[in-house]
């Protein structure tokens, strides 16, 4: 059986996987996610790809010449707003400063995801790369409803914001002000399972 390993240490990721009926195995990357891409789509495939290579030679560094298929799977989400990308907030203010920039509009959330199969190494001895990798994007629409300034604070200052792109979570308390998405939810909490779903089940065939 392909074992599959998240190249990230987030909860989320992992639950949306154990959600499926996935039992992967973690394996932070340390990779650089500074890029010189600005446009959204191409930023989270890039460092999804990154995050899968770091994680992948982390990897091959322990098992030179592993006997059983392994998947790494890395991934990167970011939120777009008015052509600007959001990352994680590195204060309460700036989580303050992103919610006022997304409250009463719609913006996107995007996230890369590459699947990266680690060669085995009777698939080696016959020519084969040390891996192959197909990556991709899924993109959805949040509309957010208007908030008034003592809600946009309170929530800032909370503790929630501070770890997540466009400084909110779709699953916790920032709900109340979610009035629709168009697409994948789970792409906004952090993982499109459907779609690596789908992707999973193309590799093995």
């Amino acid at each position: 059986m392909t074992e599959i390993i998240l190249a990230s240490a987030s909860p989320r990721r992992r639950q949306l996987l154990e959600q499926i009926g996935l039992e992967p195995g973690v394996v932070p990357s340390f990779a650089d996610e500074m890029t010189e891409e600005t446009d959204p789509e191409r930023v989270v495939r890039e460092l999804s790809r990154r995050k899968a290579e770091d994680v992948a030679e982390q990897i091959l560094l322990r098992v030179p010449d592993p006997e059983a298929p392994v998947i790494v799977l890395g991934a990167d989400t970011v939120v777009s707003a008015g052509g600007r990308i959001l990352g994680k907030p590195g204060s309460h203010e700036e989580a303050a400063a992103m919610i006022r920039s997304l409250q009463g509009k719609t913006h996107e959330v995007l996230t890369g995801v590459t699947l990266l199969r680690i060669s085995t190494a009777k698939e080696r001895t016959g020519g084969a790369e040390r891996w192959s990798a197909k990556t991709f994007a899924e993109r959805t629409e949040v509309e957010v409803a208007p908030m008034t300034a003592e809600e946009i604070l309170r929530y800032a200052d909370s503790e929630e914001p501070m770890d997540k792109a466009g400084a909110y979570g779709i699953q916790g308390a920032f709900a109340a002000f979610v009035r629709g998405i168009r697409g994948d939810y789970s792409n906004v909490v952090g993982l499109p399972v459907c779609r690596v779903y789908e992707e999973l089940k193309a590799l093995e065939n």
